[in-house]
């Protein structure tokens, strides 16, 4: 397995090592000692898998308190996935990173709590999975403009389709910093 760093600290790409022949393939999607080891909480307590047809764009979605670790992958398909630093007081606070996640390519993101996260599609469908270090909570679900101009996303298609809901979310600026996250060094 080859983990590589962003610039988001704590935001990693995880390459699995995938075994395959002639009949098809083989990979560990999760092993509790290795992603420990890579720096990944060991504790997942919630699977979730979408579905979205190409020009979907879905996020920015955070939860506070009761931030999200995410664990990352696509089944089928290809999106441009998003992971935004939103704890108060981080010196990354606002910052960005994107990844091009391709089900042929088996890569996965990881998306620590407090970082907003979102992503769009760039195959005709896909099939999305990430593990969840939280549950749900929907008093919780917080959400940040997919557009807001002062974090400069570059999303790679335009067009895009949303929800009413992730069109009316709120700039980053404009969120109460009581409803974000707090950053700690530890």
């Amino acid at each position: 397995m080859k983990v590589t760093e962003t610039d988001l600290p704590g935001v990693l790409i995880i390459e699995p090592e995938v075994c395959g022949d002639a009949r098809g393939f083989f990979m560990e999607t999760y092993n509790t000692e290795r992603y420990g080891e890579a720096g990944i909480p060991a504790q997942f307590v919630q699977d979730n898998l979408s579905s979205s047809r190409g020009g979907v764009l879905r996020g920015l979605h955070f939860q506070h308190p009761h931030g999200q670790g995410k664990l990352i992958q696509v089944l089928e398909g290809a999106v441009f996935d998003v992971a935004v630093d939103i704890r108060v007081g981080s010196p990354t606070f606002g910052r960005w990173v994107g990844v091009n996640l391709v089900a042929e390519s088996r890569r996965q993101l990881f998306v620590p709590q407090g970082f907003a996260h979102g992503f769009c599609v760039l195959s005709d469908n896909v099939l999305f999975m990430y593990k969840c270090t939280e549950h749900y909570r929907p008093q919780a679900e917080g959400a940040v403009l997919w557009s807001d101009p002062d974090i400069g996303i570059h999303w790679p298609i335009e067009n895009l389709l949303l929800s009413a809901k992730d069109k009316a979310a709120p700039r980053l600026r404009d969120i109460d910093p009581d409803r974000l996250p707090r950053y700690s060094r530890s």
